[in-house]
């Protein structure tokens, strides 16, 4: 059996879960987020979670479906969109897999401010940076260069795309909501073991994005070559 194509809601949904799920890496975060919000009751906790989601879908689909186009009317050429995309992919899930007790502490920087605060912090600090940073925004950009030329395959890709948005949205719903579980059925060890697993999927999808933008430059000078 063949593999889903990208024109596809299902191809899509594939090559954008797992990557966005490697770099928000939401059963990591619940370990902070546990930690940040220990001196707030259940019954916030459980609303913080709420909303966090809500945020952190309008955060996803908001890129995935607009950041490409963004750049490409600045003159952007989609393969050079991808090139720039999946090294920014490949980068990133590098220092993941190398380095993931800097990324936890990045992130519990981020974090941090939700302990000195008792205003909303739902959006900011806990959904903008900590949950969707610049990384996974820069991420959903990469993830949106890969969407077909032209047909009918557009809308289905971009319908894949705001599952997968929607699928991490419950993901860190759930993940946040039940921290406390989290923290017990894993620890610190097993999510960092966790997150160097999914690091190195991410890493995969960013060499694929570089191919595919490779592959369309390739294309590109072999028809000139041929005039």
């Amino acid at each position: 059996m063949s593999p889903p194509t990208l024109g596809t809601v299902g191809g899509a949904f594939l090559l954008a879960f797992p990557a966005l799920f490697s770099i928000v890496n939401p059963i990591g975060a619940a370990l902070i987020f546990n930690e940040v919000t220990s001196d707030r009751t259940a019954l916030e906790r459980h609303r913080l979670a709420s909303r966090i989601a809500t945020y952190a879908a309008i955060v996803l689909v908001t890129s995935l479906c607009l950041g490409g186009f963004i750049l490409n009317a600045f003159g952007v050429s989609l393969s050079a969109l991808r090139i720039a995309g999946g090294l920014v992919v490949a980068i990133r899930a590098w220092s993941l897999l190398m380095q993931p007790a800097v990324h936890e502490q990045l992130k519990a920087n981020a974090a941090s401010p939700a302990q000195e605060s008792a205003d909303d912090i739902a959006f900011f600090p806990l959904t903008m940076p900590f949950t969707t940073g610049p990384g996974t925004i820069a991420v959903a950009i990469a993830l949106s260069s890969q969407r077909p030329m032209s047909g009918n395959g557009i809308l289905p890709f971009f319908g894949g795309l705001i599952l997968a948005a929607v699928g991490i949205a419950v993901t860190v719903w759930l993940s946040y909501r039940y921290s406390d579980v989290v923290v017990e059925l894993l620890g610190p060890s097993g999510a960092r073991t966790l997150s160097r697993l999914v690091a190195f999927l991410l890493l995969c999808v960013g060499v694929q994005i570089i191919v595919t933008g490779l592959t369309g430059v390739a294309d590109v000078i072999i028809a000139n070559a041929r005039r």
